[in-house]
């Protein structure tokens, strides 16, 4: 993928586009954007989604939803997947569930967990999807697998309600539903280094964002969905259980994370647990933070305790920035070189 990339990178517009990765790399928001003007304008879908990234955090430009939306649908229509599922997920916050429900559905399949969360609720609740609490469970199952925190909170509830034998079924499921996405993910990157220009067929996917490309610039990384999902009511021998009700759609405000990240020779240390699990719990934790996105967890066994690392940063500042941004949330960190 890395070398593809650097194939496309040739040509003058994806140039303008991947310095703008590079200045949005390093918080430079403001050059990024203007980086990302021109290819935009020429309907490059990469620098479209990028701008729309930037109009939702409000870095380099104002905090704009209208914008951000426009430029979300505008590299859909042009085959950036990760911008439909930003898209759907907006539509879906800001009331639009019908029209959001097939992009919905097709982010879940892709394996997307804010969608698989989103998804997951409307199946337990009979809400936008029929009512399937076999699906429902494994739906967030799933999500909870990626480490977004309300999935956790919402299978601890759902557990009040679903039968043991649907759970079990869940998780055969669930398996079934990672095979699914990790095989369509495959053929959609299949599709976009080979330059067919056309991905894997999508299913219910509405007009006008039509999905027939696959993007082969910076990914989003899911971040937390804003609210827990209220506690249901206890059940009664006379009644039916009243549902988890369905909370906002998660935000689709991930920072945009350059290809080039995952390469990266800087790392920042999260903690050393004397348990092996307390570090896996740790970046379950963490890992939805939008400072950490992009990274990887790297476990180091150092004497008796294990170091917990996010690993990936193109540069030193922009460790230091993701860092500094972890204490303001209370977050210890330290930022050391690979080397």
């Amino acid at each position: 993928m890395a070398t593809a990339l650097l194939a496309l990178a040739a040509t003058p517009v994806l140039a303008d586009v991947k310095a703008g990765v590079d200045a949005w790399s390093e918080g430079d928001y403001t050059r990024a954007v203007g980086e990302w003007q021109g290819p935009a304008a020429s309907g490059d879908a990469d620098a479209l989604f990028n701008l729309a990234q930037a109009y939702r955090l409000g870095r380099g430009v104002d905090a704009d939803n209208a914008r951000a939306r426009s430029l979300y649908e505008e590299a859909a229509r042009r085959g950036h997947l990760k911008a439909a599922d930003n898209y759907g997920l907006m539509l879906f916050q800001e009331g639009e569930q019908e029209k959001a429900m097939p992009l919905i559905r097709a982010a879940s399949d892709r394996g997307d967990p804010r969608a698989q969360y989103v998804l997951g609720l409307s199946h337990f609740n009979a809400d936008f999807a029929p009512r399937d609490w076999v699906r429902a469970y494994a739906l967030m199952t799933l999500a909870q697998g990626q480490g977004l925190p309300q999935a956790q909170d919402a299978v601890a509830q759902m557990d009040q309600f679903v039968p043991l034998v649907q759970r079990q079924q869940a998780q055969s499921l669930a398996r079934q539903l990672e095979a699914e996405a990790q095989a369509q993910r495959s053929a959609e990157l299949a599709a976009a280094e080979l330059g067919s220009g056309q991905a894997a067929p999508l299913a219910a996917q509405p007009r006008p964002a039509v999905l027939t490309a696959v993007s082969q610039g910076p990914a989003a990384m899911p971040v937390p969905a804003p609210t827990p999902v209220s506690p249901p009511v206890a059940m009664t021998a006379a009644a039916a259980p009243a549902p988890v009700r369905v909370a906002a759609a998660p935000t689709p405000t991930p920072t945009p994370a350059p290809a080039a990240r995952s390469i990266g020779t800087w790392r920042v240390q999260l903690g050393a647990f004397g348990v092996a699990g307390n570090a896996d719990r740790m970046w379950n934790k963490l890992s939805g933070n939008p400072a950490l996105a992009g990274t990887q967890k790297t476990l180091i066994p150092s004497g008796k305790v294990t170091r917990l690392l996010a690993t990936g940063f193109a540069s030193k500042t922009a460790a230091q920035q993701a860092c500094a941004s972890l204490k303001r949330q209370g977050q210890a960190c330290l930022v050391v070189s690979q080397g």
